[in-house]
Parts: C-alpha cells; structure tokens; sequence
C-alpha cells in the first residue's frame, strides 16, 4: 500500500509539473549535438578552408571546411547582394561530441576580392541559452508543436572580412548574437599551398558584379 502511495505521488507530482510548465519541451525529441551553418551574401562567392569550435568545457573540436558559400541565381534585376540573406544557412553540419560553443574559429577566402581573412569569434552566454531553450522549450505561439529537433548556430562570412552570427530562438526566429571582423590571414589561399589561386568565381557571380559591384558596407 505504501508502495502504491509512492507511486501514486510520484505522478501526480510529474502530471503537476507538466501542468504548470505547459511550454516544457522536456520529453521531445531532439539531437544530442547542435548545427554550426556557414553562409555568405548572395552572389558573394566565398570558400571556407577551415573551421574549429571550442565548448564551454574547453573542448576543441576541428569543424573542418565549410565548402562554398554566397551562391546565387535569382537574375541581375536587382541588387540581391545588399545585406543578409533572408534565409540563413545550407546543409546541416552536425558538430559532433561538442556541448553547447563558446568560440568558434574560422578561416575562409572572399573569392570576389580576393582576400583570405581568419577570425576567432566568442559566442555570449545569451546566445547559448537560446539554444538550448531552442530545444527545451516551445514556442509560446505554439505551444501544440514539439520543440526544435536540433539547436543552431549560423555564421556569415561577407567580403571585407565581416562576420555576423545567429542563432535559432524556439519559435525559430533567427536572432543576432554576435558581430566582428576577420583579419587577413597573410598566407593566402589554403595558407600558401595554393600558389595563390583562390576558389573559382562562379560565372553568375562575375555577371553581377558586373553590374553592380561589391556592396561594400552593407552587411
């Protein structure tokens, strides 16, 4: 009988829980890792040679390239390249056996200049929140729709060595964390194993700029 009381307890104090907490995502489904998306502006061909992240434990993990990022084919009617692209990201890169980021390192190649830059970007503590909120809370909007499946963080990479990040909030609304600048790394491409040739400029990429130039200023 006493067993039965304890367990009878036992639910109704999670049945409690449950109902006080109606946004607790606690038991949805959801990756053990997190995402680490690398981006660039439209038609602002870029590649990225090298990623690391650091974890809050101190952990370094090598993220390893990033492939191209800033392509595009929507027409040259206009100037597409000005700011971030409304939709961030690409193909999910899964950061494997890391907790949640505390810097992220990356070195890419701004093909349209050209100009290789590296920076070391810290992610705040806030940022880190939201995603784990992303994933272990639901949205207040929709509070029938399970949690995020898996938290994200995205890096854009624009010409000038600009670097701005984002993550995803609960209701997957993309919110700044973070912005900085690359320096030029002196090496060049591929840290000089390249004989200094760069990734090649798509021919869509060429065309626009063509028409409009680099938009210096607007990221």
């Amino acid at each position: 009988m006493k067993a039965y009381l304890a367990l009878l307890g036992a639910l109704l104090l999670v049945i409690g829980c449950q109902a006080a907490d109606p946004l607790s995502a606690r038991n949805d489904p959801k990756d053990s890792w997190w995402s680490l998306e690398f981006f660039g502006p439209t038609y602002m061909t870029g590649w990225v040679e090298a990623s690391e992240v650091e974890d809050i434990n101190g952990q370094v993990i090598n993220h390893g390239s990033g492939g191209m990022i800033g392509s595009g084919n929507h027409g040259y009617e206009a100037e597409s390249a000005r700011g971030w692209p409304q939709g961030y990201g690409g193909t999910t890169r899964v950061v494997t056996g890391a907790d949640l980021p505390k810097r992220i390192y990356v070195r890419w190649q701004s093909v349209v200049e050209p100009q290789t830059y590296r920076a070391q970007i810290d992610i705040p503590k806030e940022a880190r929140q939201i995603m784990y909120d992303s994933t272990n809370r639901r949205c207040e909007e929709t509070p029938e729709r399970a949690a995020r499946f898996m938290a994200t963080l995205y890096v854009g990479l624009a010409p000038g060595g600009v670097v701005q990040v984002w993550v995803r909030n609960q209701c997957d609304d993309a919110v700044k964390v973070a912005r900085g600048m690359g320096e030029i790394e002196p090496r060049g491409p591929h840290l000089g194993k390249s004989g200094g040739n760069y990734y090649p400029q798509p021919t869509a990429s060429k065309r626009y700029i063509e028409k409009f130039g680099v938009p210096f200023g607007s990221w």
